[in-house]
């Protein structure tokens, strides 16, 4: 495959110059900014100071908590770790699909190769088949499984909605993911001091038209994806059962680490997720494709809700490479890499004001503080995945 390596990082040492290059609007000047002509006042040049500028946060080392490499020809290994490096970026390669067993296998192998030959830039987590979901042996190949992947560098086991909205037993009821089943997995995962890594149910919007979503990247995938539209599926368990479910594992096994995909799917409003910070001190969430849910809310409230929470949350895409559903490009994907990775860098370290496709109307950024960017970006992942 031939690799369009043209297009690099000028706009690093020119962050004006991003405007041409990435489908990302950004008008720059901050409505909280000192009047023309005064000075600064020394709350505000200490609260300067305490902030770190785009560039300096894309030179930082930092984590995708939660990206897919789904297929990658050794030949082009070099190219995806060149791409990792321009943005001093780890990947944390998630598996998942446990109910598609031989698609499971190959990333789980393909994470393995990976990890053994780039340890410094990828890491993964394992997860398990659920095709066998019912069978005697199920538990103890699960068991094995899991293990296999320990020995070969794993950190984690991924779970994913399947558990809750596809799977099911012999009398057609969906298994959900406190179903006592799952019990012997999650002490296993929790004696080996390994994490769970959760994706439970669907942002609230699920159940929704697609008219009333309130942003627009889960609008464009559940029109693409009707199978998961639970708003069209009226026998899939409400949304409130699958939050509940999980809430209930983490009741059932208080020592076992668990991170919440996707802001724990309690993404449209943090007042949730914090309710469940306060109770369950296991509970971390990544940011994976649902930043702009934060965009929409307020945005006093969601910074302060970042800086005390800072300890509990992981910056995270769902960005994968070579994934099977859609025509793969390697060039297209580090596009978008590239795009994504700045607009959130911008979200997080800026007040700008900002404009982005997932999001009708504009917004400011953040502007969170440098120990709260280095949590977010680098430490926690480090804190909440031991080995990472």
């Amino acid at each position: 495959m031939h690799l369009d390596n043209s297009v690099f990082y000028s706009w690093t040492r020119n962050l004006f110059a991003v405007t041409t290059l990435f489908p990302v609007i950004i008008t720059f000047g901050c409505s909280g900014s000192a009047e023309k002509g005064a000075d600064p006042s020394p709350a505000a040049k200490t609260e300067s100071m305490d902030r770190m500028t785009v560039e300096e946060l894309m030179e930082m080392p930092k984590i995708d908590a939660h990206a897919h490499i789904m297929g990658l020809d050794v030949s082009e290994d070099s190219a995806f770790i060149a791409k990792l490096k321009e943005h001093n970026m780890r990947w944390f390669t998630i598996s998942t699909v446990g109910t598609d067993w031989k698609n499971l296998q190959k990333q789980i192998l393909l994470a393995e190769r990976l990890h053994s030959a780039y340890s410094e830039w990828v890491t993964w987590a394992t997860s398990f088949n659920l095709e066998n979901w019912g069978s005697p042996d199920w538990e103890k190949e699960a068991i094995e499984t899991i293990e296999d992947g320990f020995q070969k560098g794993a950190v984690a086991v991924k779970v994913w909605k399947e558990i809750g909205m596809v799977l099911k037993d012999p009398d057609s009821s969906f298994v959900m993911i406190d179903n006592p089943r799952f019990d012997p997995i999650f002490d296993y995962i929790e004696s080996r001091n390994k994490t769970l890594v959760a994706h439970i149910g669907e942002p609230r919007n699920c159940w929704l038209p697609l008219d009333s979503m309130t942003v627009n990247n889960d609008r464009l995938y559940f029109k693409d994806n009707p199978q998961y539209h639970s708003y069209l599926h009226p026998e899939i368990p409400h949304y409130w059962k699958h939050v509940e479910a999980r809430d209930r594992v983490m009741d059932k096994h208080p020592g076992l680490r668990l991170v919440g995909c996707h802001l724990g799917s309690l993404e449209f409003d943090v007042d949730e997720l914090a309710r469940r910070f306060d109770k369950y001190p296991n509970f971390a969430v990544d940011l994976a494709a649902r930043i702009c849910h934060l965009q929409v809310q307020d945005r006093r409230k969601v910074r302060d809700f970042m800086i005390k929470y800072q300890d509990r949350l992981l910056y995270g895409t769902d960005l994968s490479v070579g994934t099977s559903w859609v025509e793969f490009k390697l060039s297209k994907a580090f596009e978008k890499m590239d795009e994504t990775y700045l607009k959130d860098y911008r979200y997080f370290a800026t007040d700008d004001e900002m404009e982005v496709w997932e999001v009708n109307g504009t917004f400011r950024g953040l502007a969170l503080p440098k120990e709260v960017l280095r949590k977010l970006y680098y430490e926690n992942a480090k804190k909440w995945y031991p080995g990472i």
